[in-house]
C-alpha cells in the first residue's frame, strides 16, 4: 500500500507536521468485503496529531459519527468547512495528549471526505464515479479498511479506540474483530445492535433521498445536479432524533422565526433551525454516502456470526468504558447498559447528564475529556 503525501508504507510514518493535515493510504490489493465482492483502489483519508513512539504503541484511534470526518481538531480552512468536531479534546496537555499519544482519525470507507466512496472515481474499469455501482458495505468492512491504515502506520496495537454513535459501533467492531490489537476502548452513545426503532427512524430518511428526482438511481455524480433536497429532508428527520426534546422546547417553544408569521405561511423558529441544519449538511455531504452509511448502521450487530451479543462483547478489552447521554432518545441509556453488562469486566454506564440529546456526546466535550482521562489513567 502507499501512503501520501510523503509517507512510506514501510514503517508508515515519517517526521512531519504533527498537528492534523489530511493524508491518504491507498490499498495496493483490492479490499475483500463481507459480501464476497472486492473493492479496488481503496483510499482512506486520515489526520494525525502527535508522534508515534519508537515501538508504535502509543496510537489512539478516534472514530467519527455518520456525517463526521477525520477533522477531529483544528480550525476550518482548506479542505475543512468547519472546525474540528471534538475541539478541545486533542492537543498538548488535553485529554488526548499529543505530547504523549499519536492520535489517528480516519474518514470512514464509503464516506465523502477523502476516503473512497460512491462519489469517488471508479477503479474497476468503469467511467466516472462509482455511484450506484459502489458495493454495499458493513461496518466490519470499514474496520477492515482501517486495519490496513493501522498496518501502513506501523501500529500493531492501539493504546485505545474511541468513538461515539456510528464511531462507537465501529469501536465495538474493532475490539471484537481484532481483540489482540485494541488495549482499551471508549464506547459512547451507541447500541450493541441497531434496534427496530432505530431502523424505522432511518427508513424515511432513506426514502427522502431516493425519492428526490435528482437521485437518478444513485447515478447523479457528474450530472451537475444532486438530490440535496432529499438529503435536506433526511437531515431534518435525523436532527429531531439527535437533540433532546426538552432542549427544543426551551430553545424554541412556539416562537416564530424573526420577521415571519406562521399564521401567514411563515416558519416557526424551530423550523428555521431545522432548515439551517439541512442546508449545512447538503453543502458538504454526498447523499449517496449518507444512504450507504445509514444502511451500514442499520445492519450493525456486534453479535452477528459471533454467537450473539453477549458472547461477542466478552471479546472486548478488560479496560472498556461505556457512556451515554441522559436525554438521548435515539440511542437511549438502556442500550449502553446492555454493553456494560456483558463486558469481560462488567461495569456501569457513565452517564453524561446533558439536555442536548444524542448530540451531547459531541457538545459535552469536558465530560468526554473526563472519560478519556479515566480510560487512560493507569498508563494508557
Amino acid at each position: 500500500m502507499t501512503v501520501a503525501p510523503g509517507r512510506p508504507a514501510a514503517g508508515g510514518w515519517r517526521d512531519g507536521d504533527p498537528a492534523g493535515g489530511r493524508r491518504w493510504v491507498r490499498l495496493e490489493a483490492p479490499l475483500r468485503l463481507e459480501s464476497g465482492e472486492t473493492l479496488a483502489g481503496v483510499r482512506i483519508a486520515y489526520e494525525t496529531w502527535g508522534r508515534p513512539d519508537a515501538h508504535g504503541s502509543n496510537g489512539i484511534l478516534v472514530l467519527h459519527a455518520l456525517t463526521g470526518d477525520s477533522h477531529v481538531a483544528g480550525p476550518a480552512g482548506p479542505g475543512h468547512s468547519e472546525p474540528g468536531w471534538w475541539e478541545g479534546l486533542v492537543g498538548p496537555g488535553l485529554a488526548l495528549d499529543t505530547d504523549r499519544y499519536f492520535v489517528v482519525a480516519p474518514n470512514v470507507l464509503g464516506g465523502c471526505q477523502g476516503s473512497t466512496g460512491p462519489s469517488s472515481p471508479r477503479e474497476d474499469g468503469g467511467a466516472g464515479a462509482w455511484g450506484s455501482g459502489f458495493p454495499r458495505i458493513t461496518l466490519r468492512d470499514t474496520v477492515r479498511a482501517e486495519e490496513a491504515l493501522a498496518d501502513a502506520l506501523g501500529i500493531d496495537t492501539w493504546a485505545a479506540v474511541v468513538g461515539g454513535s456510528m464511531g462507537g459501533m465501529r469501536a465495538l467492531e474493532w475490539a471484537a474483530t481484532f481483540p489482540e490489537r485494541v488495549r482499551r476502548t471508549l464506547v459512547l452513545s451507541c447500541p450493541a445492535a441497531t434496534s427496530a426503532r432505530q431502523i424505522a427512524w432511518a427508513a424515511p430518511q432513506l426514502h427522502a433521498v431516493r425519492s428526490d428526482p435528482d437521485w437518478r438511481g444513485g447515478d447523479y455524480h457528474g450530472t451537475g445536479r444532486a438530490p440535496t433536497a432529499g438529503l435536506g429532508v433526511a437531515r431534518r428527520i435525523a436532527h429531531v432524533t439527535y437533540r433532546g426534546f426538552g432542549e427544543l422546547e426551551t430553545r424554541f417553544g412556539r416562537d416564530p422565526q424573526d420577521g415571519e408569521d406562521p399564521a401567514g405561511g411563515g416558519r416557526f423558529a424551530v423550523e428555521s433551525y431545522l432548515d439551517h441544519q439541512a442546508w449545512k449538511l447538503a453543502r458538504r455531504f454526498d447523499p449517496a454516502s449518507y444512504v450507504l452509511l445509514t444502511e451500514a448502521m442499520n445492519g450493525h450487530d456486534v453479535g452477528r456470526g459471533r454467537g450473539g451479543v453477549a458472547k461477542a462483547l466478552r471479546r472486548l478489552p478488560a479496560r472498556t468504558l461505556v457512556a451515554g447521554v441522559s436525554s438521548d432518545h435515539l440511542y437511549p441509556l438502556e442500550q449502553q447498559e446492555v454493553i456494560a453488562r456483558h463486558l469481560p469486566v462488567p461495569g456501569t454506564v457513565r452517564v453524561i447528564d446533558s439536555p442536548y440529546g444524542h448530540d451531547g456526546f459531541l457538545i459535552e466535550v469536558g465530560r468526554v475529556a473526563g472519560l478519556v482521562r479515566e480510560l487512560l489513567a493507569d498508563g494508557g
